[in-house]
């Protein structure tokens, strides 16, 4: 084949077309949207070769943060510079921050009302079921042998029962796994990571042998200068919302979430829970569970549950007099700092991992932090199936109140349909969704 053949070079307002219709399209978590992205990217555009995509990939797997947005913005930095990173990455989650931030809003307002009540009332046990079905779809691919299952265990035990804090945990298991490196490797071979593919679509905008662009070579003064410029933004953000101490607050703590999504948007969310909802009260533990609920529901990256978060936590702690102002504030904090490390993980590591292109390596502290991440799931899973089947309970009196078992059948039910018959997320919510508002309905009607 010749280089005639190769698709065109678009240009950014071509390709700021395309990241705006996937930031609309991007339902089904991390997984379907690298689906998405391979699909329309090197399947039919062939803007980048397997091999370069698998290579960004592996990358993005490494790092904290939600991979598929990461890789959006991997794509669009090699075709078109920080212009085009940007552009990816923002609109990457726009919509779901526009969708999430109005939803807030009416939850707010009309969440009292019965016809929305019941709704949630069949969503929570669902939420319920899609937790523990992303313990068991990680666990399944991560947990290969017992040392990883042990570190599983353990890490379920440290937090359900001694309350260890998510970071701590996160630091225990990547040190047993850089040991069980040395000591076990063949139990700690593999990671996060993809396997090389040898498929091929036709020659690529981006093939594998195309050699970086001039703005992707590495060099140490432009690493310290791109440090610099996002040490700086960072401090002026935070500077310009000093004056707001819940904002100043969610800046400080989504900026540590962010460093801390190891394993995917799963695994952050009890780090996120134990601190929104037990130490800063931004909203309530079922208000946190609803959210869930809508991002699993709305386009972009689950960890857009953040914005829920900020907008909540704004009006809840009234940021501004009026709430409207008090829950987009709240939320574009939240949102901000959590995305902007990723944008910062690309522009700064890109060129080194364009310049070591060949293996990627990282293997056993990844392992050993992928292995905890489906205990800690597992126990996020426990505490909303407690929350939802006993809803009137307490941390002092665990099983206070009655046992609803409507909830019970609803999440057996979201979770088979999950395992064994593979339906999509937003069908089994929308399902369970209409299965409260007719419970409540009948219920009313009998009342």
């Amino acid at each position: 084949m010749t280089d005639r053949l190769r698709p065109a070079h678009p240009s950014l307002a071509q390709a700021l077309i395309y990241w705006l219709k996937l930031g609309f399209i991007s339902f089904g978590g991390p997984a379907g949207q690298i689906a998405m992205m391979h699909q329309e990217l090197v399947e039919k555009r062939r803007w980048i070769s397997e091999h370069r995509f698998l290579h960004a990939l592996n990358y993005c797997m490494l790092l904290p943060g939600p991979e598929a947005i990461q890789l959006a913005i991997y794509i669009a930095w090699l075709m078109h510079g920080i212009p085009g990173a940007i552009v990816a990455g923002v609109l990457f989650f726009l919509p779901a921050f526009v969708l999430l931030s109005a939803l807030a809003a009416v939850y707010l307002a009309f969440g009292d009302v019965p016809l929305v009540a019941g709704i949630f009332y069949g969503i929570k046990p669902a939420v319920v079921a899609v937790v523990l079905f992303a313990a068991w779809r990680i666990g399944s691919k991560a947990i290969k042998n017992e040392l990883l299952f042990g570190i599983a265990a353990l890490a379920f035990i440290g937090i359900f029962y001694f309350k260890i804090d998510f970071p701590w945990i996160v630091l225990a298991a990547a040190i047993l796994g850089a040991l069980g490196g040395k000591l076990a490797p063949a139990k700690f071979k593999g990671g996060a990571g993809h396997g090389e593919s040898h498929k091929q679509y036709g020659p690529a905008l981006i093939d594998d042998d195309t050699p970086p662009p001039p703005h992707a070579l590495f060099s140490w003064s432009r690493l310290i200068l791109k440090t610099a410029a996002f040490s700086l933004l960072w401090g002026l953000v935070m500077l310009a919302i000093g004056g707001q101490q819940t904002l100043a607050d969610m800046g400080t703590f989504f900026t540590q979430a962010a460093f801390l999504t190891i394993g995917g948007a799963y695994a952050v969310l009890p780090y996120v829970y134990q601190g929104a909802v037990e130490q800063f009260h931004w909203l309530s533990g079922a208000q946190m569970m609803d959210g869930l609920a809508l991002g699993e529901t709305t386009p972009g990256p689950l960890i857009m549950v953040v914005t829920w978060v900020g907008y909540m936590g704004g009006v809840a702690k009234q940021v501004f007099a009026d709430p409207i102002a008090a829950g987009i504030a709240g939320a574009t904090v939240a949102t901000f700092f959590t995305f902007l490390p990723s944008f910062f993980f690309i522009l700064a590591g890109g060129p080194l991992v364009e310049a070591t292109r060949g293996e990627l390596k990282y293997t056993a502290p990844l392992t050993g932090i992928t292995a905890a991440v489906v205990g800690v799931i597992l126990n996020l899973a426990v505490f909303f199936a407690w929350h939802t089947f006993w809803p009137q309970a307490s941390e002092s009196v665990p099983f206070a109140g009655p046992f609803e078992w409507l909830p019970v059948v609803v999440a057996l039910a979201s979770f088979l349909a999950l395992w064994k018959y593979k339906v999509d997320i937003m069908k089994v919510i929308g399902a369970c969704a209409l299965v409260g508002l007719a419970y409540t309905l009948t219920m009313g009607a009998g009342a």
